[in-house]
């Protein structure tokens, strides 16, 4: 039986939004920082763009997206906040770690250790939020929340860049790991679980039971495709600019930082707050027209990132970033809230793990490591520009993505509709069932007395 505590007030959903916000911001520290150093990474050890792409794509991304399943799972029954504080601990340890590798085998292995902690950040912060704001205004607090990301990149590029200028690459990792477990500690003692009583077992969908619901929701499945091709070619592209920036305009990782956090960090950080408010103030509960306006978005997106490659100049190349940035951060907000109002609320931990699964394994799994065989791959014809051309390359993808949002704004009324349904006979059961439980519990006192 499931029983929900009474809801605090506006200050402490406050409070948790930004805690959970800063929380995701550390969960991306060590990607940002990747992509910073590794040209630094690939002197030291001797690596190839292959071994690169491999090491901060597939090796990470099939633990990342692997062991999300079985936490989502515990976090759409269990304590959601403890989950984020043993989890938040773990990857900020193995983060500190990486500065210690002293091989690739080695920082492979950390690597992992990185990612299987990683993956305890996302679904469960999605699902507590979900229970704390209403439908309405979800796209707005979620939104807010995923600020996180831009937020990731607005510090970790700029004390990335100048961290591994100053103190090189390995202290970079111990410095931008250790402040993790201080936020573990924060979430542990501070946070609270909205659910009185843990879910039961059997209360809870079955995997294979929440897949096929899943599955049979047609604004999902297109939801799934435009986010797992996008993120192919988001990871491959942002895993590899720093590299282009160096390799194409000479700049030092210090001053590559500065310009990162000033256009895609900043400019990620509004984006992702001006999607999310313009979409509860003027689209509230209206998620055709959210949909909508987020297919627009990610055209302007894929036209933006072929700028970046296609101007002379590395500050117009910034310029151009910082703007597809904003275009695609905007999306956030609204489009996670849809998919947390789109499932029935025992699957809501699930249906993001599910989506990670196949985000990460094709778009952070594969996009960096086909940039890098690309890039490898003809050299031979453009010499120390093939990366530009490899991350050109991506850029019409987007493309793609943008008619499968569309397409999903004709489905999704229809199928919200169907899984709140879903929701409200779930909630009859246990009524019910509390309400036999009860009765039971005053025929046994009477039987007693």
């Amino acid at each position: 039986m499931v029983t929900v505590r009474e809801m605090p007030g506006r200050r402490y959903k406050t409070y948790l939004l930004a805690l959970l916000m800063i929380i995701l911001a550390s969960n991306f520290f060590d990607r940002v920082a990747l992509g910073v150093v590794l040209e630094s990474i690939k002197a030291d050890l001797e690596l190839s763009d292959t071994q690169l792409g491999f090491l901060g794509g597939l090796a990470f991304a099939a633990f990342y997206a692997l062991m999300g399943i079985p936490i989502a799972r515990w976090a759409d029954r269990g304590n959601r906040v403890t989950i984020i504080a043993v989890t938040t601990a773990l990857w900020s340890a193995m983060v500190a770690l990486c500065g210690t590798a002293t091989g690739f085998l080695q920082l492979l292995l950390i690597r992992v250790g990185v990612a299987v902690g990683e993956a305890g950040c996302v679904p469960p912060a999605h699902s507590l939020l979900a229970d704390y704001f209403q439908r309405s205004e979800r796209p707005r607090a979620v939104g807010i929340y995923t600020m996180g990301a831009p937020l990731s990149l607005v510090f970790g590029y700029f004390a990335a860049g100048w961290l591994n200028q100053l103190y090189g690459w390995r202290a970079t990792f111990v410095i931008l790991g250790l402040p993790g477990l201080a936020l573990a500690a924060l979430a542990r003692f501070t946070l609270k679980e909205p659910r009185g009583v843990v879910i039961e077992p059997p209360t809870t969908p079955r995997l294979t039971e929440v897949w096929r619901m899943l599955w049979g929701n047609m604004t999902f499945r297109r939801m799934l495709a435009c986010l797992a091709i996008s993120q192919f070619f988001m990871y491959g592209v942002l895993q590899w600019l720093p590299a282009f920036f160096v390799r194409s305009y000479g700049m030092q990782t210090g001053a590559i930082g500065t310009w990162f956090a000033a256009s895609a960090g900043l400019c990620g950080v509004f984006g992702n707050y001006l999607g999310g408010a313009l979409a509860s103030r003027f689209a509230a509960g209206n998620e055709a027209a959210q949909l909508k306006g987020l297919s627009a978005l990610w055209g302007l997106h894929g036209i933006l990132s072929a700028c970046i490659y296609l101007v002379s100049g590395h500050q117009a190349a910034f310029v151009c970033l910082g703007l597809a940035i904003m275009a695609l951060a905007a999306t956030n907000g609204p489009f996670f809230a849809t998919i947390q109002t789109l499932v029935p609320s025992t699957m809501r931990a699930m249906s993001v793990a599910i989506i990670s699964l196949f985000t990460n394994l094709i778009g952070l799994g594969l996009g960096p490591l086909a940039v890098g065989a690309l890039s490898d791959a003809t050299h031979r014809w453009f010499g120390a520009e093939s990366l530009r051309y490899a991350l050109l390359a991506l850029s019409p993808g987007f493309l793609w993505c943008m008619r499968q949002i569309w397409r999903a704004s004709y489905t999704v009324g229809t199928d919200i509709a169907a899984a709140q349904a879903v929701s409200l006979c779930d909630d009859v059961k246990r009524m019910s069932s509390s309400a036999l439980e009860s009765a039971a519990s005053a025929h046994e006192r009477r039987s007693m007395a």
